[in-house]
């Protein structure tokens, strides 16, 4: 069995590369569905010595498929957001203590104490959804900092706005979701020059999408701050990599991204070229660790990335064999 903690404890490339293959070989042993899938696949540990050897289970098995190389207890179900309840991702957790160490541990790593903080949190489409990764995430930030301001917001603009003025000169990080967060500029004017923004994407419907560059300018006019940050997480992974300027992303020590050929999971792309994103999340050690997203992005050398959209209607190989 793997020591969990030793995973946030990795601080060179070649601990990754190291930890990595430890993983792949357990939940090529432990979990069913992605033993299946590499079976197709035709690799075995044997077949593997380096990261970018392993398979990488596409990301719409979590709607299909139980995904799991732990026999211990689930303890919660992560369910992603969507207009209807059918086709919906499904994270079983059976350590709700690791996704706590990936996040808390992420956060510090990107900036610094929690108990610097006051987090407020505008996710209202989120806190519909009882079940949301992020919230949970963000409910324990915002215990984590200790502080009597952190907490979140609905549709309450107005109380949220007369918030940020009160604490314009304290150390503030707002966490929002895209189309929340230019609701609140439209409503009102702002000068918060401290007040760090990390938007997490997606206009869920209410808005239509923006290219990060177009949003972040917004976002700078409107809060008049140039601490604007971006976290890319889904329900799928434990992980979370974030952007704190530019627009361009980097993964925590434990996670890494690589850039795949659109129609082919074990063929990968040179950097600075588009393709599909696949992660490594190994904090995903009780589900997988190796997951081809559906989304679509671009690598730089010194390993950071930037997400540049999604697939339409997905054709990834591998996708339909187990379903």
């Amino acid at each position: 069995m793997i020591d969990s903690k030793n995973i946030f404890k990795i601080n060179s490339d070649e601990q990754f590369e190291s930890m990595a293959i430890e993983v792949f070989k357990f939940q090529f042993h432990n979990n069913d569905v992605y033993r299946s899938f590499c079976d197709l696949m035709n690799k075995t540990p044997s077949d593997v010595t380096s990261s970018d050897q392993i398979p990488f289970l596409p990301i719409r098995f979590f709607k299909s498929h139980k995904v799991l190389s732990s026999n211990e207890g689930v303890e919660e179900r992560f369910i992603s957001s969507g207009t209807t309840n059918s086709n919906l991702s499904i994270h079983h957790i059976t350590d709700l203590g690791l996704y706590e160490s990936s996040f808390e541990n992420s956060f510090k790593y990107f900036f610094g104490d929690i108990k610097d903080y006051t987090i407020l949190a505008l996710l209202p489409s989120y806190l519909e959804n009882k079940n949301s990764s992020l919230i949970y995430m963000v409910d324990k930030l915002i215990k984590k900092t200790k502080k009597k301001n952190s907490s979140f917001y609905l549709n309450n603009y107005v109380e949220l706005k007369e918030k940020l003025l009160e604490l314009k000169n304290e150390k503030v990080i707002l966490i929002g979701v895209t189309y929340a967060l230019l609701n609140l500029i439209e409503q009102f004017n702002f000068e918060l020059p401290n007040l760090t923004i990390i938007e997490t994407g997606g206009m869920k419907g209410r808005r239509k999408e923006m290219i990060r560059n177009e949003l972040h300018s917004k976002l700078i006019k409107g809060f008049k701050s140039n601490l604007i940050c971006s976290e890319y997480g889904m329900t799928e992974l434990l992980s979370q990599a974030y952007s704190v300027s530019d627009g361009v992303f980097q993964c925590p020590p434990w996670m890494k991204i690589y850039i795949r050929e659109p129609q082919d999971a074990l063929s990968f792309k040179k950097n600075g070229v588009t393709g599909g994103v696949n992660v490594i999340d190994l904090a995903n050690i009780n589900s997988c660790s190796f997951i081809a997203t559906e989304d679509l992005g671009k690598k730089s050398d010194d390993g950071k990335f930037e997400i540049l959209g999604r697939f339409d209607n997905s054709d990834i190989r591998g996708c339909n064999l187990l379903e």
